[in-house]
């Protein structure tokens, strides 16, 4: 099973640069994820203010607001993806996440193939099988 954990931190710690005391404890945290064959990938992200929102209308045209977004109550600043037994590792190694207090921690399954019906397995079999269409000369 796979999952992805999500960090979230304050809007108004979106700058937040890490200082060698944060560091040590998160790397270590990882090369534990490392050394027991869950980590598969992870990433600190940039501040929502580098970002953007892309917004899909009733009529489907998408509207792009660049960030910072004054109306967002938690920024997610990082995230890993583990791949684990079961949901209660999972929720073990999130709650071994070197955390400040008031840090949240959101834990999601990411889905695999096999959680949808076989008709939607083989349509998207078919799909992937097929290469996507070039849409220009570049």
């Amino acid at each position: 099973m796979r999952f992805m954990m999500f960090i979230k931190v304050e809007p108004g710690d979106e700058n937040f640069e890490p200082t060698e005391a944060d560091v040590a404890p998160m790397m270590r945290y990882n090369e534990e994820l490392t050394q027991a064959g869950v980590l598969l990938a992870l990433d600190g992200l940039q501040p929502p203010s580098k970002g953007a929102t892309i917004t899909f209308g009733a009529d489907g045209k998408a509207d792009v607001v660049d960030g910072p977004f004054a109306e967002a109550k938690e920024v997610v600043g990082g995230y890993w993806i583990i791949q684990t037994k079961s949901k209660e590792e999972a929720v073990e190694w999130a709650t071994r996440v070197p955390a400040e207090p008031g840090t949240k921690i959101e834990l999601r399954q990411i889905f695999e193939m096999s959680d949808f019906p076989a008709e939607l397995q083989d349509a998207a079999g078919e799909l992937s099988a097929t290469p996507p269409e070039q849409t220009s000369d570049l």
